[in-house]
């Protein structure tokens, strides 16, 4: 069973930026689509942005030109450049892993089999 660790989450003024990142352990982001989703309390899960690495990648369109998803090869991670923030981003971002091939992007919760326990993101005006 692979385990995601995410990163980075924190508290930032409107206009600010954060970088998440996500590790697995036993899985490598090189090999698997990865994704990134965010839940704000009593709302639905969103997508924010999903990857097959490279230039193959898929963003909601609520964080289009202000978000970059990106992975590392060689460590194998996931990460989530996120600049221009607005309260509106706040939330529980959590990082999914597809661990199957052939995939592609998809903003899809239901293509995901494996997700991490979430960091929190917090954007004040």
């Amino acid at each position: 069973q692979a385990r995601l660790e995410e990163s980075g989450g924190g508290s930032v003024q409107a206009g600010g930026s954060l970088r998440l990142s996500c590790d697995a352990p036993g899985l490598s982001f090189a090999t698997f689509c990865g994704a990134w989703f965010r839940q704000a309390p009593g709302k639905a899960r969103e997508a924010v942005a999903g990857t097959a690495g490279d230039k193959m990648t898929r963003y909601g369109d609520s964080v289009k030109g202000r978000f970059t998803i990106s992975r590392d090869n060689a460590k194998g991670s996931l990460y989530l450049q996120m600049d221009d923030l607005k309260p509106e981003d706040s939330g529980m971002y959590y990082c999914a892993a597809m661990g199957y091939r052939p995939c592609s992007p998809s903003l899809d919760d239901s293509s995901y089999l494996y997700w991490g326990q979430g960091t929190q993101v917090t954007v004040s005006s």
